[in-house]
């Protein structure tokens, strides 16, 4: 993956402890991260674990005083790929619809470069028509889908709604950064 600059955001879910192996495995590659993570990203994985692995602090506030020109613009400048992982279907909405309330959805707003997004939900949640039509928008957008897998939900049943392996976004992340990384080595 060489010295690509990747964009990992963070959304409130139960998969969000997957992210942390998907940082790792983007580190490990060679990649730089930052980490961007919504409010609620912060109930279920620590920005103590996110830091360690990417190597740089979290950021997660709209007003963070350490980018003169506000994170959503410094860091959509900075950033090659702008991976979402996991999305979960509030941000689906807002970013379908536009919306821009907090960092990671304004950052998304302000980024020009390629966005993937791994959606992970209840089965019931991904199954439904608005949740479709949003997903639907996105793709039509231009944003990369990593669809959610088959499986065990925290919710105690089995269904499609879990979030690709970590393993998987990599492999899409190393995709997209190509051709940014073409361009740097001319």
């Amino acid at each position: 993956m060489g010295q690509g600059r990747v964009l990992v955001g963070i959304c409130g879910g139960i998969a969000a402890y997957k992210s942390a192996m998907l940082v790792s495995q983007l580190a490990q590659s060679g990649a730089e991260i930052r980490v961007v993570t919504t409010a609620s990203a912060k109930e279920f994985i620590g920005e103590a674990t996110l830091a360690a692995l990417s190597g740089q602090p979290v950021v997660c506030d709209s007003f963070d005083r350490s980018f003169p020109l506000g994170p959503h613009i410094e860091l959509a400048r900075w950033a090659d790929v702008l991976c979402i992982a996991p999305t979960t279907a509030n941000f689906l909405a807002k970013a379908a619809q536009g919306l821009a309330d907090d960092l990671l959805s304004t950052l998304y707003l302000c980024f020009e470069g390629p966005v993937l997004m791994a959606p992970a939900m209840n089965c019931e949640m991904w199954q439904k028509p608005a949740v479709q039509r949003n997903v639907t928008q996105l793709r039509s957008d231009g944003v990369e889908l990593i669809d959610p897998q088959e499986g065990w939900l925290s919710c105690r049943v089995r269904g499609v709604g879990r979030m690709a392996e970590p393993a998987v976004i990599a492999e899409a992340v190393a995709r997209a950064l190509a051709p940014a990384l073409a361009r740097r080595a001319h």
